[in-house]
């Protein structure tokens, strides 16, 4: 099945376009255009039907009679605005992307702290996703409390040997499986980096996610951190686009930086009109994502092992946010196959793109993330057991 679909998507690819060009966009075309699905990815849907939802949504607001912004001021310093308010942080900065906005952060608390040194996770997403930017160029320098799939503990913390001058915590931990500690566990790692005299910056591209699992409101959470750092695109469906929030001295150092890292953009209103949107539409509908991920969850579980499978998980067991991970004994590429070939023939998108087992886990394994969005909501665990047998047939 897989070597078929291969070569039908490069029979139809266009002239020049690569055979793993094609196959993605066939694959992007198959899985944003299907009727059925548990979540909205970023890159489903048209550049003509995004931008006329953007519109739409724009008429109905006030933001619709406001100048266009220049350099970041009107709609971009409404956003930031916003977005401090949500936190209950001072001040904030509008960021092109996540990257640079926590460069800049990290940046400015080492000229703080006198320490080039951030402690974080091993699979923190400056470690695994940005092509050492930070050592490249910011100047700073790595070390890790724990290497192990959760964020560490105060006593890592605490007895950490080297010497570090801020301690940066993901939150969730994405690339171990969106996982969180405790509401107590947080707040004692956050006292422990304060007793070594370290700032504390969180990471928080879904931060929006947390409530949920913490029992807490969003500025309580935010409130542990010195600083922190939210993106648009991630849980709340904007285009792109991060905030860095903090201290209003902290904040308007970051402004110089952001200039000199080459982000101070002209105009960026499709962005901030799409964060705006996200506030407005997404951010109150998290909880209920993140309780059905609950129940979906489950339903996957139990339908593995309905289907006698010898080895699966759903990680999580209980999601700590709207977002998990699935791991199941077959290779990337036939699982990714029968994802799409479930899709084609029905309509009804369970699972997207498979990946090998990061390192250090079991072979023949591969994993894939699960999101559930307002599609999700939905489906009953019975829709979802019923999907995963028409997906396994197909392996």
């Amino acid at each position: 099945m897989e070597s078929d679909q291969l070569a039908e998507e490069q029979r139809t690819a266009g002239a020049g376009q690569a055979p793993e060009e094609s196959a993605r966009a066939h694959r992007a075309r198959v899985w944003g255009g299907a009727p059925r699905k548990l979540w909205d990815a970023s890159m489903d849907g048209t550049v003509g039907a995004r931008l006329r939802e953007l519109a739409d949504w724009t008429a109905g607001t006030p933001h619709a009679d406001d100048q266009v912004d220049t350099y970041g001021d009107t709609v971009v310093e409404r956003l930031e605005r916003r977005v401090a308010a949500e936190l209950g942080l001072p001040a904030a900065a509008f960021f092109p992307t996540g990257t640079m906005a926590q460069q800049v952060a990290l940046r400015c608390w080492a000229g703080r702290t006198g320490n080039q040194v951030v402690a974080l996770h091993p699979l923190a997403h400056p470690e695994v996703h940005e092509n050492q930017a930070f050592g490249r160029v910011s100047g700073l320098r790595t070390t890790h409390p724990t290497d192990e799939p959760r964020l560490p503990t105060a006593d890592e913390v605490r007895g950490h040997p080297e010497p570090f001058g801020t301690l940066m915590l993901e939150l969730p931990l994405r690339d171990a499986g969106f996982v969180l500690p405790t509401w107590d566990e947080l707040v004692d790692v956050v006292d422990a980096a304060r007793e070594r005299d370290a700032v504390v910056h969180f990471d928080g591209a879904r931060l929006w996610d947390c409530p949920t699992h913490f029992g807490r409101s969003l500025p309580e959470i935010a409130g542990l951190a010195d600083s922190v750092y939210v993106s648009f695109y991630k849980s709340l469906g904007g285009l792109s686009g991060a905030v860095l929030a903090g201290p209003e001295e902290l904040v308007e150092e970051a402004r110089l930086w952001r200039h000199r890292y080459g982000g101070q953009v002209f105009q960026q209103y499709p962005a901030a009109l799409s964060a705006l949107r996200g506030l407005d539409t997404e951010l109150p509908r998290l909880p209920s994502y993140v309780e059905h991920a609950r129940v979906v969850a489950a339903a996957l579980r139990e339908a593995f092992e309905e289907a006698g499978l010898g080895w699966s998980r759903v990680h999580p067991e209980v999601p700590h946010t709207h977002q998990f991970q699935v791991w199941l004994p077959y290779g990337a590429d036939a699982l990714t196959a029968a994802a799409l070939s479930l899709t084609e023939d029905t309509g009804t998108v369970l699972f997207r793109r498979w990946f090998p087992a990061p390192a250090g886990g079991p072979p023949g394994v591969a994993a894939t993330e699960v999101t559930i969005t307002a599609p999700g909501l939905e489906w009953t665990a019975e829709d979802v057991k019923e999907a995963v047998r028409d997906f396994l047939r197909r392996l």
